[in-house]
């Protein structure tokens, strides 16, 4: 009887985690983070600059993969605000680490600390432990912290903040063409 009630209270627990996330067609609930330099950055309030917000989750600043997915984002800039869109990336790196990653890599779109998970939460996007990375930047050993390690997912929410596309496979190096394929559809 008990194992009963620990199978029933886990299945509970479960459906409830689920009713949380955001379905494709829904608004995503307003959240506050803090971005590469350290300032708030409100979803309700950057909404509202394009058509189409981009949001990527990745899982860590300064690895091949991420570093390939970031720079496609960077170097198709042009094209994606050509349809309307912004680009905002998400991880468990820590503001420091964000900063320290935008500067190597000069990348032109915003970037945010999730080092608690709730973002990846709310998109339902799975996550775990964080850690530390070594890495050495312009001649100088850095010990780089991040929270939470993200799964790597990608999201386009419309201008009144609706989830219209979501990507739970992505393949870092062509997400961006990928992305840019889809607003380009809706042209």
């Amino acid at each position: 009887m008990k194992r009963f009630f620990v199978i029933l209270l886990s299945i509970v627990g479960l459906a409830l985690h689920m009713e949380a996330q955001v379905r494709q067609g829904e608004e995503v609930p307003n959240f506050t983070a803090l971005d590469q330099d350290s300032q708030k950055w409100t979803l309700k309030k950057e909404i509202k600059k394009a058509d189409y917000l981009v949001v990527y989750f990745y899982p860590i600043a300064f690895t091949g993969g991420c570093t390939k997915q970031a720079c496609s984002y960077r170097d198709q800039k042009g094209e994606l605000e050509a349809v309307g869109a912004q680009v905002v990336g998400v991880s468990g790196d820590k503001p420091k680490t964000l900063e320290l990653f935008a500067l190597e890599h000069n990348l032109n779109f915003t970037l945010l600390s999730d080092d608690t998970g709730e973002i990846a939460k709310l998109f339902g996007v799975p996550y775990g432990e964080g850690g530390t990375l070594k890495r050495e930047i312009k001649g100088i050993t850095f010990d780089l912290e991040r929270g939470t390690t993200i799964q790597r997912w990608t999201f386009i929410l419309d201008k009144e903040g609706k989830m219209i596309y979501k990507d739970t496979e992505v393949d870092a190096a062509n997400d961006s063409g990928k992305v840019m394929k889809y607003l380009s559809s809706r042209q």
